[in-house]
């Protein structure tokens, strides 16, 4: 039986922290059906990789920011600095191991390196993001290949050292770095200079078939109550958020309507617990324009879910908002609210849990931070947060602003 760590956000940290996390974090339990698809071909080999001292070329025209903002040159300039050792020292690395934690891991270097590109236009950003993807998809091995696996199907995949017992396969580490693969396929998918283009379609067709077949398909039929349909919200809405961006990018109506299926699921009714993200949101008691919810689904009592993983949800609810599904501008301004007045009380001053209480650490590099998009005050606050200050967070400071651009010339 798998036993894998719960979501626990990592930093991109070193052994000893990475060990004390682990230990810190409670396991989530998972078991599943097996089914027995058909042997498949291995994925191509990735591209080359691109030289790390070849710098993105000037940016293309960008809106002015709002007034008193940082504007995206700058926000580009700090992330510029961290670029290439962020990438020789881990996620190039990450990219190329078999074990599935470092996909975990890897997931901030991917979404760091996709909002860069949707800040500046520069497709160095995004074949860098993509040069990592490739990586996964050609370490991936048909599990009955894999010698502790719990499944030994024809899907394809990867183990992790760190499952119970070790060698399992292990969803949460795969739905973990793939919603941000599949936002960036979505980037590809609705932008016609590269959906046009023969290079970036080929990677495109081969990266989504890959993802349809090799992680939807295969978590949702291995038992999608215990894979898809997790125990916490956080869990859950990864898979919320590839079925989303599936949703939008597949071109069979069949799989269409199950991706719509489990985002609705997730969001309205789920199918093996007694709530949704919908249901568990409610009016914080202290601060009733401010949101309130518990992580488990059986359970509404305070403090309620933890920010760390709160940011994981908010990943999801930011981008279901901008694609115009399911949650409203009404929605996020209390979670507005929530960040910079129950979670965030003052400069230096963190909660632990939503409700307010506890002491934080204020990282809200991976989800909380994106909601500095809508609210030019919020992104003026995130401006001085000293807080996590790495890739992930320069690159969704310099979308914020773009977007808030792009609002204020409307």
């Amino acid at each position: 039986m798998s036993n894998p760590r719960c979501s626990c956000r990592s930093r991109w940290i070193h052994l000893p922290v990475l060990v004390l996390s682990l230990l810190l974090c409670s396991a989530c339990e998972a078991v599943g059906r097996i089914e027995s698809p058909e042997v498949q071909a291995l994925p191509m080999e990735p591209s080359s990789a691109p030289e790390e001292e070849v710098l993105p070329p000037p940016s293309p025209a960008l809106p002015p920011a709002p007034a008193g903002l940082r504007p995206v040159s700058v926000w580009e300039g700090m992330f510029v600095e961290e670029w290439g050792r962020a990438h020789m020292q881990t996620f190039l690395p990450w990219s190329n191991s078999r074990d599935s934690w470092d996909f975990y891991n890897l997931a901030y270097g991917l979404d760091a390196n996709t909002a860069m590109y949707r800040a500046t236009g520069k497709r160095a950003y995004l074949d860098r993001a993509l040069l990592y993807v490739n990586n996964l998809v050609a370490s991936a091995r048909v599990s009955s290949s894999l010698p502790q696996s719990q499944f030994k199907d024809g899907y394809l995949g990867w183990t992790s050292s760190l499952s119970v017992p070790a060698g399992q396969e292990v969803p949460l580490y795969e739905s973990y770095c793939w919603r941000y693969v599949t936002r960036m396929l979505r980037i590809i998918r609705e932008t016609p200079d590269l959906y046009g283009s023969a290079s970036y379609r080929r990677q495109y067709d081969r990266l989504l078939a890959f993802t349809e077949r090799n992680i939807f398909d295969k978590w949702f039929l291995r038992g999608a109550n215990d894979f898809v349909y997790r125990n916490r919200t956080h869990m859950a809405a990864h898979w919320a958020f590839i079925s989303m961006d599936l949703s939008r990018m597949t071109t069979d109506p069949e799989r269409k309507a199950r991706y719509l299926e489990v985002f609705s699921n997730i969001n309205h009714g789920m199918p093996n617990f007694p709530s949704s993200l919908r249901e568990k949101l409610a009016p914080n008691p202290d601060h009733p324009t401010a949101w309130f919810w518990n992580d488990k689904w059986d359970t509404n009592a305070q403090p309620g879910q933890d920010v760390a993983h709160a940011n994981n949800v908010l990943a999801f609810i930011v981008e279901a908002h901008d694609a115009g599904m399911e949650w409203t501008d009404a929605d996020i301004r209390r979670f507005v609210v929530t960040l910079n007045t129950v979670i965030w009380p003052s400069p230096k001053v963190y909660a632990e849990y939503v409700d307010g209480t506890g002491p934080g650490d204020g990282w809200f590099n991976d989800g909380l931070m994106k909601l500095g998009r809508y609210d030019v005050n919020l992104q003026r606050r995130l401006e001085q947060h000293r807080v996590g200050q790495n890739s992930q967070y320069f690159a969704n400071g310099a979308l914020n602003v773009r977007m808030l651009s792009e609002k204020a010339v409307q």
